[in-house]
């Protein structure tokens, strides 16, 4: 009998059994090759930080937190996101992809998966590392979206993870003339110069804003956007940008925003704060001409054609069994990793 990993606490993840349920009208079975874990959402998920813990989302009706039913607690949690697999069985009604034919999209970490073909993609030309990026290349592509860089645009991102980096490169393509990539890692800060940025920043080693103010004659970026989940990287987004600047938030925040102080240049210098969610029913800001199926085949396109680089993102493997030790490094050392993945027998 196969086994999936399951999330039954913070930080306590455990193996357990589960029977492979027929296949309905419509569906294939999926035999995974390579499932990814993301830094920001499932880490959430894996430390207890997420709001969802302790609150539920009214998604259909008012679009506000409430608490949560004590009679329906959040955990056990199913970990995993966006997956590589082969077809191994093909259902009724099912006729997009034949059996043994690979293909990527939205599973977790679990070795099979009955899911509805319409959810999958073909892999097409992509290597198995550059479609598990799929996912963070869509988030990064809305994100610039938001972001409106215009040809000559100088531009500031923060946080290099897997979003970040591809950002770096989406918002080349889109004209910034200027990139400057912020990290306190300096592995990663590499990794963006690599993929285009223009200029490294290191938080650790001075003042962020009043840095990039230098490197922009003292005027600041036209744009200035988040993602690595720090409220103070967002106070210096928020410094950095010029007067009526823009600043784009893609992270997931979890608790309070220490360090975000609005009395300062926020309520001074008259910037524009968006937030950018590409996925939980938020349409996108050009629809109906863009929507998520859009931002998913360019993001696909992108990374075929090779105008997105993934070289040296997914640094590390791990085979299913050592999913927990897996978590486990990501939480206590996330500087050695930039997107680590599962791999599984076959």
């Amino acid at each position: 009998m196969p086994q999936e990993i399951i999330l039954t606490a913070p930080r306590t993840l455990s193996f357990r059994d589960y029977d492979e349920p027929d296949l309905k009208p419509g569906q294939v079975r999926v035999q995974s090759l390579l499932t990814g874990i993301k830094s920001g959402t499932e880490m959430a998920l894996y430390q207890g930080s997420t709001p969802f813990a302790s609150l539920t989302f009214d998604s259909e009706g008012t679009r506000m937190f409430g608490p949560r039913d004590p009679e329906k607690p959040f955990y056990p949690q199913r970990p995993g996101s966006w997956g590589v697999g082969k077809i191994v069985e093909v259902g009724e009604g099912a006729g997009r992809f034949r059996k043994g034919e690979r293909v990527h999209g939205p599973f977790g970490h679990r070795p099979t998966h009955a899911i509805s073909e319409e959810r999958l993609f073909p892999m097409g030309d992509l290597s198995p590392e550059a479609a598990l990026l799929t996912d963070p290349a869509m988030f990064a592509l809305a994100i610039v979206h938001d972001a409106e860089i215009k040809v000559g645009d100088r531009v500031a991102i923060f946080g290099m993870g897997a979003i970040g980096l591809l950002m770096v490169q989406v918002a080349k393509l889109q004209g910034a003339r200027t990139v400057i990539a912020v990290d306190r890692l300096n592995n990663r800060l590499e990794a963006a110069r690599k993929f285009g940025a223009d200029e490294l920043l290191n938080p650790a080693h001075g003042d962020p804003g009043a840095v990039i103010k230098g490197l922009t004659g003292g005027k600041g970026v036209d744009v200035a956007i988040e993602i690595s989940g720090s409220t103070y990287a967002l106070h210096e987004c928020i410094r950095c940008v010029h007067m009526a600047g823009l600043v784009v938030a893609g992270a997931y925040y979890q608790g309070d925003a220490v360090g975000l102080r609005l009395g300062e240049e926020w309520h001074h210098n008259r910037p524009t704060l968006k937030s950018s969610m590409a996925v939980w029913g938020c349409p996108h800001r050009s629809y109906p001409m863009w929507d998520e199926e859009r931002l998913m085949e360019t993001s696909i396109h992108l990374l075929s054609s090779g105008k997105l680089n993934t070289d040296g993102i997914v640094t590390h493997r791990f085979p299913f069994e050592q999913t927990p030790h897996a978590y486990d490094l990501i939480d206590r050392h996330p500087e050695q990793v930039i997107k680590a993945a599962i791999t599984y027998p076959q």
